[in-house]
């Protein structure tokens, strides 16, 4: 039997999930593998469209190129055990599995939101400082800036994951969710979880909220640069790259937002899986249509890879 510490009893956990919903397992089966094909397909279609097309090697598309691959891992860790779950009479996880699922699922999370405000520093450069955007966002930078989400996300993760882990879990071991998160793991922990639970409020505040006031700095500036374009078509296009990006930060941080920065008298478990659904499924299907969708770059590119006619301008 494996076990973390010496008053640790439970060596597996039951994932609830849906169980509530016995009668649509199969419905739900059908709606997240479809769900999960699409974010799989349409992140591998940005990924493939950018590898090949040589207009999009820019920074901007290098850091949409690795949330795209982010993300596609980050559902990777969630959706096919739920996917086994929906078809299975048995809804066990073991303890080591997990804290590995645990790990991974904050690790890419936290990398996502970093990757996010990377992109939100893109933009500001590009749009407030266009005459030295090739100077400032070097390769050399661009790279560091994803190594730097990438480690510290994993770190954050490290130390949340470790904190949880060696709490005692002796008594119920039916965590009241669809996968291993940490408030509904924490509430089987069979002892006193107060300080632990200000540690990890303090590393959400940092995952979260730093990571979205620099955002919302970095726009500050950018407004105030479109303000002062004087063509009302300069301050339209402008606007439209970031609406993209803008999009993005809302629904990731908003969902974000509402499951780990709230007090603990005011967790709804049964409300917090639907919210869960928004950031586990929506945001990463999200994020490569509003990218594809919104943007005439990644369009032209994708018909060019396609081969498909382009539309030309008439003189």
């Amino acid at each position: 039997m494996q076990v973390f510490n010496r008053t640790t009893v439970v060596t597996q956990f039951i994932l609830v999930g849906f169980s509530s919903l016995q009668e649509l397992q199969l419905l739900l089966f059908v709606i997240f593998l479809f769900l999960y094909l699409t974010i799989l397909m349409t992140n591998a279609t940005i990924m493939a469209v950018i590898r090949y097309s040589r207009t999009l090697h820019t920074p901007m598309y290098g850091f949409l190129f690795i949330l795209s691959l982010s993300e596609s891992c980050y559902t990777f860790v969630i959706i096919p055990q739920l996917l086994v779950h929906l078809l299975s009479a048995t809804k066990t996880i073991s303890f080591m599995a997990c804290a590995t699922q645990l790990f991974f699922f904050l690790g890419f999370a936290c990398t996502n939101c970093f990757l996010i405000a990377v992109m939100g520093y893109d933009r500001y450069v590009a749009i407030c400082h266009p005459l030295r955007y090739i100077l400032i966002m070097n390769k050399r930078l661009g790279l560091g800036l994803v190594s730097l989400s990438g480690v510290t996300g994993f770190l954050i993760a490290l130390v949340a994951t470790n904190l949880i882990r060696d709490m005692p879990f002796c008594g119920p071991n039916r965590v009241n969710h669809y996968f291993c998160d940490m408030a509904p793991v924490i509430k089987l922990a069979c002892t006193d979880t107060h300080v632990k639970e200000l540690a990890l409020f303090s590393l959400s505040i940092l995952v979260i909220m730093v990571p979205f006031l620099s955002i919302l700095i970095s726009y500050g500036f950018i407004v105030n640069t479109i303000l002062k374009i004087p063509s009302a078509e300069g301050k339209r296009k402008a606007f439209a790259t970031c609406a993209s990006h803008l999009t993005v930060v809302f629904v990731h941080y908003g969902c974000a937002s509402i499951i780990y920065l709230r007090p603990k008298s005011k967790s709804a478990s049964d409300k917090d899986q639907l919210v869960a659904v928004t950031y586990t499924v929506v945001t990463p299907l999200l994020n490569p249509l509003v990218y594809s969708l919104r943007n005439q770059e990644v369009k032209t590119a994708l018909k060019r890879v396609l081969g498909m006619p382009m539309a030309t301008k008439v003189a």
